[in-house]
């Protein structure tokens, strides 16, 4: 069984963010209530939205009520800036989600990184910008991002700036704009970074 766990760690490119929180791509090869249950995960963050027309996603679904998990669905795009309705779900998933969780996306790499960076940006405020752009490494998290997704590495470092003495949670919940984002960007030489806004 230990073989087995360390394999599919590997292969589902799992990794810890803190001791209760963690991320990892879609499992897609099987073995997804293993995988779910040796970790003792009590809830899915699933950063694609809810797909229940999509094999993946009845599978996922059907994995975390055979287990009593609960699963949150929130839609994020690598290659669109986030509405600030879907951070704020984001955050009120993490609020609500009984530890440890899991939060994947389909490679693991790019927005997993992200809800890793502000899951840390929201426990820790601006003394985790550190930690959170970390999130974004090449190794061990393969985050390659293709140009229209490196808008995502600089998120941290727009928040820090952009919510001066807000307390992160409460400017995402209040200040953040995604057009002021995509402004900051094209300021920073950035502007090809991201393909669009997300729509609300």
């Amino acid at each position: 069984m230990a073989s087995m766990t360390v394999l599919l760690d590997r292969l589902y490119n799992l990794h810890w963010v803190t001791e209760d929180v963690a991320r990892s791509a879609q499992p897609y090869i099987g073995f997804y209530q293993t995988f779910l249950r040796t970790h003792g995960f009590r809830a899915i963050i699933n950063l694609r939205g809810k797909n229940p027309t999509r094999r993946w996603w009845q599978q996922e679904n059907k994995a975390a009520r055979g287990l009593n998990l609960e699963h949150y669905n929130i839609r994020l795009s690598s290659r669109l800036i986030p509405a600030r309705t879907s951070l704020i779900e984001l955050a009120k998933a993490f609020e609500l989600a009984p530890r440890p969780f899991l939060v994947k996306c389909s490679g693991g790499q790019d927005r997993a990184s992200l809800a890793s960076a502000v899951y840390l940006l929201i426990a820790g405020g601006k003394d985790a910008h550190v930690a959170a752009q970390a999130q974004f490494a090449l190794w061990p998290y393969l985050h390659r991002p293709r140009i229209n997704q490196r808008w995502m590495r600089h998120f941290p470092a727009f928040a820090v700036d952009n919510a001066g003495r807000e307390r992160f949670e409460e400017w995402l919940r209040m200040s953040y704009d995604p057009t002021v984002f995509a402004d900051w960007l094209s300021r920073k030489g950035a502007g090809q970074s991201f393909l669009a806004l997300q729509k609300v």
